[in-house]
């Protein structure tokens, strides 16, 4: 599909940079919610007054 000539090039770049930003994206999407379920458990509602 796709050949060393393509990947060489700054399209074949841009697009494995793109696939990378693409992959780093999912896994921080996949990350986060249970990053911020744990921090909901031991933390209490807080209000502040201005």
């Amino acid at each position: 599909m796709f050949d060393q000539r393509f990947f060489s090039s700054k399209l074949g770049h841009a697009a494995l940079v793109s696939i990378a930003a693409m992959v780093a994206f999912t896994i921080f999407a996949g990350v986060l919610p249970a990053a911020e379920a744990q921090s909901m458990l031991i933390g209490s509602p807080m209000v502040e007054l201005a």
